[in-house]
């Protein structure tokens, strides 16, 4: 996993690819797998432990399963006072909320970022995955962007976030094919609107719960190239920088599927819903049809199924990621 891909293959048009074959391919149904779920949970389990590669395409179920909702107490931890001024009841829909200026733009941000990238994941969901995975040869592919793999100690090699990392900042210009880290601008906005940090360093509302809605127009981030507007890195429209680094996940992933073509690999997908099936369902679908010594798993709350064609050597097992995990 030291080589150098920076002109290597792209994981992620590759991917995209089998993901657009498997949906012209699959059109006899859909199944909940074979046999009854403890059997598949046994099988998966001895599935863990003989498989010579684990592909693990991780979705935003997983990262819920973990504590990471965006809205109730967790929301209201961070942002009581945007719900009571906009009306906004969670993180992803203020995402989009037109606000009237860019001091309160990334004041919402700053405090965004800061509890979904910088704040440890409330459960050991993704501790207890790399438990099942470590000394095994493995690779994640995950739509989510929050960084939880690297925090619970996945070897950052293995990774490719293919939509982004809250942690980074992008020029507006995609002509600029660079990000920036964000860490020290989040820390110091949190503390300019008058978040205070406890005795472990996490940020959280004064006493009073006064906090200011916008930043000072001196902590506006700016690329720091040309001082121009900047972005989160985050794929919304085709404007999403993919830099360096990202070709070189990309190139990894598809390296490390080529390695283990035709061997027997557990394409293990897990808490990945609808709204992106093209990047990391469709394929893994693909790629096991394709290989009769491929095994699909799939870990999910009220949508874990497979096409027809591959019944025999899938396992869809419903319920919360985090307690299979933990069963496992």
């Amino acid at each position: 996993m030291s080589r150098n891909y920076a002109d290597g293959p792209n994981g992620y048009e590759e991917t995209l690819q089998k993901g657009l074959d498997g949906v012209r391919r699959f059109r006899d149904g859909l199944s909940r797998g074979m046999g009854t779920r403890a059997e598949q949970i046994e099988r998966l389990r001895t599935e863990l432990k003989t498989a010579d590669a684990i592909v693990i395409g991780a979705g935003a179920g997983l990262s819920t399963s973990a504590g990471f909702v965006y809205s109730g107490e967790r929301f209201m931890r961070y942002f009581p006072d945007f719900a009571a001024r906009f009306g906004i009841t969670d993180m992803y829909s203020g995402g989009f909320y037109p606000f009237p200026d860019e001091e309160t733009y990334w004041a919402w941000w700053s405090r965004n970022i800061y509890c979904n990238r910088y704040v440890r994941a409330p459960k050991p969901v993704y501790e207890n995955l790399l438990r099942l995975v470590t000394g095994k040869e493995y690779f994640v592919i995950t739509t989510n962007v929050d960084h939880l793999f690297q925090k619970a100690g996945f070897d950052k090699q293995r990774l490719f976030y293919t939509q982004g990392d809250y942690g980074l900042f992008q020029s507006r210009h995609p002509a600029v094919q660079k990000t920036w880290d964000n860490e020290g601008w989040v820390m110091q906005a949190m503390a300019a609107q008058g978040f205070v940090r406890d005795a472990e360093g996490v940020f959280f509302l004064p006493e009073d719960g006064r906090v200011s809605l916008r930043i000072s127009s001196s902590l506006i981030p700016r690329d720091p190239l040309d001082g121009g507007p900047v972005v989160p890195n985050l794929r919304v429209d085709d404007s999403f920088v993919e830099d360096e680094g990202w070709h070189r996940a990309s190139a990894a992933y598809a390296d490390f599927l080529r390695q283990h073509d035709g061997q027997h690999v557990l394409y293990l997908e897990i808490g990945v819903g609808s709204n992106t099936p093209v990047i990391i369902k469709y394929p893994f679908w693909q790629m096991t049809n394709d290989n009769p010594k491929a095994v699909y798993c799939c870990l999910n709350y009220n949508e874990a199924c497979c096409p027809k064609q591959i019944e025999d050597r899938s396992l869809c097992i419903d319920g919360d990621t985090g307690a299979l995990l933990a069963l496992l």
